[in-house]
């Protein structure tokens, strides 16, 4: 089948709290080589602060070091909380990211959820989207302009000439996360491709990619590609994928709901629920053909264009996201490509 879905590897950057960050860094980096030359399209990892009980190292550092093993992958910081950075520092860093990769930076941006996060760089939550949307203004001025000089309601720069820009032209192209109805509405109208999460069923996301398409074309004349993540456990037998990813999966989402991810689900969607309803029509986790239809599910019905696979949870041993990689190298990208 020809297709021109684009397969995405999201690198773990968030392990137990026991674990040696030195070795898992490393097998990150073994496992970017693997994907790279099981033909994957991209690769990137996402960002939290405060992560307890886990340990997470900090994103746009990781990305820089994986971008050495990326080829020509496209690498994907997925997502950054915006309103909690520094938009001129965010700027630069993503700037120099995106000379790592030859022009290959994708800067994926989110507004946060977690009160602890928002506690600790001082922002508060009611200012989380104003934030955003200036942090993203600035910063695409930043990357594309000579010379700046700005003062909006959160965010300052004085007259300044500008030297440090990215390589790709215009800018790196940018994602947006969300997940209630109005931040996919914010997403459509600003024409930024949505960065949809892995935690939705099919049954929420299905009204919401229409809306977001017709608000899309109705707005800007077009539709942006449609980037998915995806929890996956892919093996020869579609019983062992299952009883090997619920371990570890489990745990994620029992963490999730700790931070109170659930609560910004559309349709009072949670994740306090046994985990066979909770992998019901959101984890995929089957053998090399049940992946395939799933994925065929997903470019046809809902027209995703990008589906970014996580295949590891803190916990989950290296060498079984590698036995992965190679099972979608030899029975899953030949499929489509």
């Amino acid at each position: 089948m020809r297709s021109f879905m684009k397969f995405g590897f999201w690198v773990l950057n968030q392990w137990d709290s026991t674990d040696n960050m030195t070795q898992r860094i490393n097998e990150g980096v073994e496992q970017v080589k693997h994907a790279r030359e099981a033909g994957f399209d991209f690769i990137g990892t996402g960002q939290h602060f405060l992560s307890y009980p886990f340990q997470m190292v900090s994103t746009l550092p990781y990305l820089a070091r994986l971008a050495q093993e990326s080829g020509d992958m496209e690498v994907v910081a997925g997502v950054l909380l915006l309103p909690l950075l520094n938009p001129l520092e965010t700027a630069e860093a993503t700037a120099s990211l995106d000379a790592m990769t030859n022009g290959k930076f994708i800067m994926g941006v989110g507004i946060g959820y977690r009160d602890e996060e928002f506690i600790s760089f001082n922002v508060k939550p009611k200012e989380r989207i104003p934030r955003l949307l200036e942090s993203l203004d600035l910063i695409k001025r930043l990357w594309t302009q000579d010379e700046i000089e700005f003062d909006g309601e959160f965010y300052r720069v004085p007259y300044s000439k500008i030297a440090t820009h990215p390589i790709s032209k215009p800018h790196p192209p940018i994602w947006m996360a969300a997940n209630l109805d109005v931040a996919v509405k914010r997403a459509a109208r600003n024409g930024y491709p949505w960065l949809i999460n892995p935690h939705a069923t099919t049954k929420s996301l299905t009204p919401q990619i229409k809306m977001y398409k017709d608000i899309a074309m109705q707005t800007n004349g077009y539709v942006p590609d449609l980037p998915m993540l995806k929890e996956l456990y892919v093996h020869k037998n579609s019983s062992t994928a299952y009883s090997k990813a619920q371990p570890f999966l489990e745990p994620k989402y029992a963490a999730y709901a700790s931070w109170g991810q659930d609560d910004v689900l559309p349709n009072n969607e949670t994740f306090k629920i046994p985990f066979e309803e909770l992998a019901k029509d959101r984890f995929m986790l089957g053998n090399p053909q049940e992946i395939i239809e799933e994925i065929q599910r997903y470019e046809e019905t809902l027209g995703i264009t990008h589906m970014f696979f996580r295949m590891q949870w803190a916990g989950l041993p290296h060498s079984e996201v590698l036995e992965q990689i190679e099972l979608f190298r030899t029975e899953i990208i030949p499929h489509f490509k």
